[in-house]
């Protein structure tokens, strides 16, 4: 081929495809057009940008080589092609109006919380978005929370009815303007308007006035039900024991950890104790919430985190929580405006009628919010940042597979339930939804599926669901139109971490949770599982432990510490705490159940066995909320140096069973004669070295941990550093939950190898 005159002059168009819209791209690439002197013009279109060249050779290729090496701040690029066109004869270089059809980009931004330049114009007095709470620009803002369908431009957001007065318009228009095409620019003269409102809906105050009102009544003690970014949050002053106590009777949350706003790392450090990698991730424009041990001395309330060695601690995602944090100067409960167990109010109207009871006020405003997104919430686990919900700030970037799959959607489970969608070499997962077990939970689950379909484009012909045929998703899965795939509960665990780190067979998965349905109806919740290319087998299970009361065993530690004392000693109780929790009839009746096998059904369950040893050990009997147990176990054990263990057996095989009689007898010799804390840090340990014990029986390099159980910090740095230790490769999630909320694209990822 020739070589081309590098003065000679040519049209390219450039079809560029990834994280390329609402990132401040087209504003970028036009200054890059304008550096290298090429005319003609960008636009949005539904699976990212297209672009016009016109100009010399070598300024287009300089212009190239930089769009490959420098990026805005978010942007991505996951495909570029290039194609000479026949000369047009641009004038100059332009951004025009989008194009609209063909597929939906599978691509969308997720919201961005305030970036350092937006911070400084609401402190500044001489910016003109002094304390404007709507603050944006090209590198942060709403996305996804205000986004009606695709490409991202504002006439297809929320912000379409507010019109830009003429000087947001000439900032808009400026090329060398960090807000050159931000859609969602804004200013007091043209943008959205915060009001602070009564109980009864009567406006109180707007604007600056219902700012500095709003952390009056803060001061005070009210509650404050405030309109964030993706719904409705409840704030209260956290070092105020009464107005904290007085949010928890409202809102029917006895004991949950609450969360805290703070304004930023330097008022974060006197809550809680912060590395350099926890704020990495506090600083994110994610804006999570992360789990992070407390200082000593926090100032908060007993109330905020009762019992808790923990608290969960974010940065403002939004301007108008940082203006609230700035004002108040300290911390703020900033908790879920919902009833319990209700989803996210995120409507001005529906808010307050749900939250009436509960706030005392309401600081609102007239931007729609398109979808509801919860805050997300991140905890460190063997140090990694690992995220616990996926919500506000996460969702819905996509997960990229290898292999490509066809149209399909998977309906996750019942209790912490995300569903998400597949098209090619894309998986994408919704926000957290929430437990699907009353109706408005379940109108938000339906609506999440008709959304997302629409949103994305994409009409299903396979359609993947749990095997429990009780949950709504399952139904769900049923009324739906494609071909219909039952993935087994722990294998879908298995395969969700498998699919975020690109694994393929054969690894060996251990999936622990609370409980899941076998297919063969059992109820199972300890799976260590082997996977093939040509197929799957169980290579072991904890030892059944009865149910005792069925459901009721989960909310009850006490019930699972009794079935594992009658299992060791029958109806001869000890002397324990657990033991007294019930009166002399009660544990009569309660051993009749377990001798007949009366609603008593055998559960292989690692979380149910947490539980026991929780109130074997006096730290909780009865949960105030899921998972209370455990965690007061796992903060026990980390506050323990043990490095001993129990002894257990492992038996039989295919599978074999996990015997926790000899371990827990040991266990119950211990009480009395060792701390707590040891005692805790003991089981930790075993559990750690019968994982280990197996996977050495697997003969496999790659091992992948999932299931809420291995969101236990101790227990994940335990067993990733034995497993390490002897040689294996192991793999946790880190930006897909392990919990229940990262079945979805567990049962996607099952598909591609189901088919090959």
């Amino acid at each position: 081929m020739a070589n081309l005159d590098p003065h000679a002059l040519r049209h390219l168009q450039l079809c560029i495809e990834g994280l390329v819209q609402g990132v401040g791209f087209r504003p970028w690439l036009h200054r890059l057009a304008v550096q290298f002197d090429q005319n003609g013009q960008v636009a949005n279109r539904s699976q990212g940008v297209i672009v016009e060249l016109e100009g010399r050779i070598d300024q287009q290729q300089a212009l190239i080589a930089t769009l490959q090496s420098q990026l805005p701040p978010f942007a991505e690029i996951h495909s570029l092609r290039i194609e000479q066109r026949p000369w047009v004869g641009y004038c100059d270089f332009s951004i025009v109006t989008s194009h609209i059809g063909g597929k939906p980009s599978r691509l969308v931004l997720p919201d961005i919380a305030p970036c350092a330049d937006c911070i400084a114009d609401i402190r500044n007095p001489d910016s003109r978005f002094y304390r404007y709470p709507f603050t944006s620009c090209s590198h942060c803002g709403p996305r996804y929370s205000i986004l009606r369908s695709q490409p991202y431009d504002r006439e297809r957001t929320s912000m379409a009815r507010f019109r830009p007065c003429s000087v947001c318009e000439r900032e808009y228009g400026q090329p060398d303007n960090r807000r050159f095409h931000a859609q969602t620019i804004a200013c007091p003269a043209c943008g959205p308007v915060v009001s602070l409102c009564d109980a009864q809906g009567q406006t109180l105050a707007q604007a600056e006035c219902a700012l500095t009102q709003t952390v009056g009544r803060l001061h005070a003690g009210d509650i404050v039900a405030v309109k964030g970014v993706g719904g409705f949050q409840l704030l209260v002053d956290a070092a105020n024991g009464h107005a904290v106590r007085r949010l928890r009777q409202r809102k029917q949350r006895a004991e949950k950890p609450f969360a805290l706003l703070l304004a930023d790392i330097a008022t974060a450090q006197a809550v809680a104790q912060i590395d350099a990698a926890a704020e990495a991730v506090l600083t994110r424009p994610s804006a999570p919430i992360v789990l992070l041990p407390r200082q000593p001395h926090d100032g908060v309330a007993d109330a905020v985190a009762p019992g808790q060695a923990f608290l969960g601690v974010m940065l403002p995602a939004s301007p108008l929580h940082q203006l609230l944090a700035d004002a108040f100067g300290g911390p703020l409960v900033a908790t879920s405006g919902n009833r319990h167990h209700a989803p996210l109010c995120y409507r001005n109207d529906a808010a307050l009628q749900t939250l009436a009871d509960i706030a005392d006020v309401f600081l609102w405003h007239d931007r729609d919010i398109v979808r509801p997104l919860d805050d997300s919430v991140v905890k460190f686990i063997a140090a990694r940042a690992t995220v616990l919900r996926r919500a506000r700030g996460y969702a819905p970037l996509p997960l990229t597979v290898k292999q490509p799959l066809p149209p399909s959607i998977a309906l996750g489970g019942h209790y912490k339930n995300t569903i998400a969608l597949a098209d090619g070499h894309s998986i994408i997962a919704s926000p957290h939804i929430g437990d699907l077990d009353d109706n408005a939970t379940l109108q938000a689950f339906d609506a999440t599926v008709s959304d997302m379909q629409t949103f994305f484009g994409i009409t299903p012909t396979h359609v993947m669901h749990d095997l429990h045929p009780d949950f709504h998703s399952t139904r769900a899965a049923a009324a739906m139109h494609g071909k219909k795939h039952a993935v087994q509960h722990h294998l879908a665990h298995v395969f969700s971490a498998m699919a975020e780190h690109g694994l393929e067979p054969p690894v060996t998965g251990f999936a622990w949770d609370g409980v899941g349905i076998g297919e063969g109806g059992e109820i199972l919740g300890s799976e260590c599982l082997s996977i093939q290319p040509d197929g799957y087998r169980c290579l072991a299970r904890l030892y059944p432990l009865p149910l005792l009361g069925g459901d009721r065993a989960a909310r009850e530690p006490r019930r699972s510490a009794l079935s594992v004392l009658y299992g060791l000693l029958g109806d001869r109780w000890p002397d324990l705490p657990c033991v007294g929790q019930f009166q002399a009839q009660e544990r009569a009746l309660l051993a009749s159940m377990l001798r007949n096998g009366v609603n008593c059904p055998p559960a292989s369950s690692a979380g149910r066995l947490f539980d026991a040893v929780a109130s074997l050990l006096d730290l909780c009997h009865v949960n105030s909320f899921e998972g209370q147990a455990a965690m007061l176990l796992e903060q026990a054990a980390l506050r323990s140096v043990c490095k001993a263990d129990y002894p257990y057996r492992i038996s039989g095989d295919t599978p074999a069973l996990i015997d926790w009689h000899l371990m827990l007898s040991a266990l119950l010799d211990d009480i009395g004669n060792i701390t707590v804390e040891d005692i805790a840090a003991k089981f930790h340990n075993t559990l750690a070295a019968v994982i280990v014990d197996i996977a050495s029986r697997a003969h496999q390099a790659n091992v992948v941990l999932s299931g809420g159980v291995f969101q236990n910090a101790c227990l994940g740095e335990k067993t990733v550093t034995a497993l390490e230790r002897a040689g294996f490769s192991v793999y946790l999630q880190q930006h897909w939950p392990a919990n229940d909320g990262g079945l979805a694209i567990g049962q996607i990822y099952h598909l591609s190898w189901s088919r090959s």
